[in-house]
């Protein structure tokens, strides 16, 4: 008998980890998990902020959660909180690859380490570190879990800027020099862009095992940003806008449930048509 549709999103007592757990979108993923009957695993270098998250979800949706402080660059570590989560649900299912250092844009001293003449090198190590290593190290470890038992789903958190370069005008402040004017930094666009490239590997690396692995790719969400770098961004965004925080759970949910069973490899772009211009 065919599934509903509504059945496929179904996550029941299905356990889902997620990496930046206690960050803005990683919260709103794992409140994807536990509203379609799943139970979030929430991971994040901040045990206190994580464990906080869990209590919401928790009393928000009544699930069981899971928190832990990790530090996701050692694998250990990793394998560690693998082996707490088996014990105390005995399964796998998802893998959510969010985490991600996102260190802010400030010029100081009439210099700018954002910019690509003085990016330093201990800010590339770290951020590929966490961002990209971290990602392959969980989906190892995780993964590796998940081929060897009933298969399961990895779903990597890249960005519209894994797609596309950053447009660098619209990180501009009136009244600095060309020489301090803030940048995103290359690392982002680096980690973004490697993340759909393992998405790809790992997505031709264990189908036959049931492990299914792809991409979101998200476009600018309103956070409190300064009005006039959204008024630059918003006008590079055919829809004229950028997401609320809510509007990426429906995709989260659609690509790591049985809704998207015959997807693999792919890259969903959601960014209000940013990527089309």
């Amino acid at each position: 008998m065919t599934n509903s549709v509504l059945s496929s999103f179904d996550l029941t007592d299905r356990v889902a980890i997620i990496t930046g757990g206690a960050g803005l979108l990683g919260r709103k993923h794992a409140e994807a998990v536990a509203e379609l009957g799943g139970i979030p695993c929430l991971l994040d270098l901040d045990a206190i902020r994580a464990a906080d998250a869990a209590k919401d979800l928790e009393a928000t949706h009544g699930c069981q959660t899971f928190s832990i402080g990790v530090d996701i660059t050692n694998p250990d570590a990793i394998t560690a909180v693998r082996d707490a989560i088996l014990t105390r649900f005995g399964r796998i299912d998802i893998l959510i690859n969010n985490a991600a250092n996102n260190p802010k844009m400030e010029s100081t001293d009439g210099a700018n380490w954002s910019r690509f003449e003085d990016f330093p090198l201990q800010i590339w190590q770290d951020d590929i570190s966490v961002g990209l290593t971290g990602a392959m190290l969980c989906a190892k470890i995780f993964g590796t879990h998940m081929a060897q038992k009933d298969g399961g789903v990895i779903l990597n958190i890249a960005s519209d800027l894994g797609v596309i370069a950053p447009d660098q005008r619209i990180y501009r402040n009136e009244g600095e020099s060309a020489e301090t004017q803030s940048v995103k930094p290359v690392t982002y666009s680096v980690v973004k862009a490697g993340l759909i490239g393992l998405t790809r590997y790992l997505a031709t690396y264990w189908p036959d095992k049931g492990v299914r692995a792809n991409a979101l790719a998200p476009g600018g969400v309103y956070n409190g940003q300064d009005d006039a770098f959204v008024e630059r961004l918003t006008n590079l965004i055919p829809m004229g806008r950028m997401a609320d925080k809510d509007e990426y759970k429906a995709a989260v949910a659609f690509m790591i449930s049985d809704a998207s069973s015959y997807m693999n490899g792919t890259t969903l772009s959601i960014d209000g048509g940013r990527t089309v211009w």
